[in-house]
């Protein structure tokens, strides 16, 4: 298919939904299997043309994949496409994550879901810490853009710092920053209908803010008003992609919000890591888990889990209908593009220290918090280590970093794993 053709709504339908069915591994395996199907295979948009509307969509806060679907399907379809692609694109993880959550809850105490869970947990500290390698081996090729990323760790880490501000910080350095020559982009396809994708646009923000003001007005103070606000937050300031966001829900949900315990927050990652659709979907069961801690029964946790989908999603839609009209103008501005770099660099920052999170939450089981003026670091207690964490923890990552195991297998095995250490009495 010529790149400036677009295909009908059956094959639209068809193709969206084998790139979702397909679509595990967080966002770089999503992304990965959007340029093998879209570009090598069906030829819709060529390479300069993916990457182009890559870096447009890492511009925005929420989920970069998800997003980037959204966009090609609008490029390819107008407003029908996006939606076609965007709704596609999470409607599997929707699913997956809400039965999983459903089984968590009612068959969390049987062995077997105990022990898989468990060896979860291992894999994912494991998937985290890749993360953290691949991305900095990319984003961090100078020392300034390495400072940076230091910087971001040790405010999150160490002084406890606001997320949106350590991001907002990271924009505002890399703006000042020289900028770099703009590579090349190919020629701009023929866009859609710009009037179309503004009035989609307005549609996306009501659907999206409509709700939120309902809640917040008949019922504030509710489990559900609380989700809708907290997640509506996440949609307009968390830029950085997935594992950026994740920092910060996992700090809040499983801390002053009380939503969960770290555990948990552990236990759903490894929910969304093993289903297709993004990453982020683990929101879904931070507000299925958020509206059961409220004593409200599973189908108020299917409400609340449903709830922080919508207010996570919905605005995506608004972003790329607002903003993809003008990609053209906004790739070419050399201040963005440095802004950019520098996010993704304070972005390595935040997934290590979203992997020590998780690493001190795994292998101890108690931690203690030291704080001393702006300094607020939370320790594990050395006497706490869980040794079949560490051990099985340990395995993962040289299964990782070192053998590197793909992250079907190695899901699998540590779940197999852990199954046999629970029922065999060693956890």
């Amino acid at each position: 298919m010529h790149p400036n053709a677009q295909p009908d709504v059956g094959t639209a339908f068809r193709v969206w939904a084998r790139v979702a069915a397909l679509s595990f591994g967080g966002p770089a395996g999503q992304i990965a299997v959007m340029h093998r199907i879209l570009v090598e295979e069906r030829r819709w948009i060529d390479e300069a043309r993916f990457l182009h509307a890559l870096n447009f969509c890492m511009l925005l806060p929420g989920p970069e994949a998800q997003q980037l679907a959204t966009y090609i399907g609008w490029l390819t379809g107008g407003v029908r496409g996006a939606l076609i692609a965007g709704v596609l694109f999470i409607l599997p993880g929707v699913v997956a994550i809400m039965t999983l959550s459903w089984i968590y809850v009612l068959l969390g105490d049987v062995a077997v879901v105990e022990g898989l869970f468990f060896g979860l947990k291992a894999a994912v500290l494991a998937i985290v810490v890749q993360a953290v390698v691949r991305l900095a081996g990319k984003a961090l090729p100078t020392p300034p853009l390495r400072a940076l990323a230091l910087v971001a760790f040790v405010a999150l880490f160490a002084f406890d710092a606001p997320f949106p501000l350590v991001i907002a910080g990271a924009a505002l350095i890399g703006a000042l920053m020289p900028a770099a020559p703009l590579a090349p982009t190919a020629a701009a396809l023929a866009p859609p209908d710009a009037g179309a994708a503004r009035r989609a646009a307005v549609w996306a923000l009501a659907l999206w803010l409509a709700p939120v003001g309902l809640l917040a007005l008949l019922a504030p103070g509710s489990v559900f008003a609380d989700i809708a606000v907290f997640f509506s937050k996440l949609a307009v300031l968390t830029f950085g992609g997935a594992y950026a966001v994740l920092a910060w829900v996992a700090q809040e949900a499983a801390g002053p919000l009380g939503w969960l315990q770290p555990g948990e927050m552990l236990d759903g990652l490894g929910m969304a890591e093993t289903t297709p659709g993004p990453l982020i979907m683990v929101l879904q069961f931070v507000g299925f888990m958020a509206a059961l801690r409220e004593g409200g029964g599973l189908l108020a946790a299917t409400a609340g889990g449903l709830l922080a989908t919508w207010v996570t999603f919905a605005p995506c839609f608004a972003w790329i209908f607002l903003g993809a009209p003008f990609m053209e103008r906004l790739s070419q501005n050399r201040p963005l593009a440095a802004a950019l770099r520098a996010v993704t660099a304070a972005v390595v920052g935040v997934i290590l220290n979203l992997a020590l999170w998780f690493a001190v939450h795994l292998i101890w089981t108690r931690t203690t918090l030291l704080a001393a003026g702006p300094l607020r670091i939370e320790l594990p207690i050395m006497g706490s280590v869980d040794l079949a964490a560490a051990a099985l923890s340990a395995v993962a990552l040289v299964a990782a970093l070192r053998l590197r195991v793909g992250m079907a297998p190695l899901l699998a095995g540590s779940g197999l794993a852990g199954m046999a250490l629970h029922l065999s009495g060693m956890t």
